[in-house]
């Protein structure tokens, strides 16, 4: 049995809106950055996200406002991985 998307859409209250943003935030950000230490490389962890994202995008039949500020939050968490990376590596600090 589908449901519409609209009826899915209606049931989101927006705390979990909020708790999305801030969780897919971290994870990015974690992920981006335990991935830039391991592979040496600044922004790939982005160029992932980004293809990733641009997939999900042509899956989704119809865009929500909630969906598109969760994949926002993961693409600063991403860029603020790769940031904080290269600001270390620049003060001197050596990633594995």
């Amino acid at each position: 049995m589908d449901v519409p998307l609209a009826v899915v859409a209606e049931q989101i209250n927006l705390l979990q809106v909020i708790v999305s943003i801030i969780m897919f935030f971290v994870l990015c950000f974690g992920v981006g950055f335990i991935l830039n230490m391991i592979l040496k490389t600044t922004w790939l962890p982005l160029i992932l996200y980004l293809i990733i994202a641009v997939i999900l995008l042509f899956r989704l039949e119809e865009y929500l406002l909630p969906d598109i500020a969760v994949l926002i939050s993961g693409l600063f968490g991403a860029i603020g991985g790769g940031w904080t990376i290269q600001a270390l590596r620049a003060k001197g600090y050596k990633m594995f």
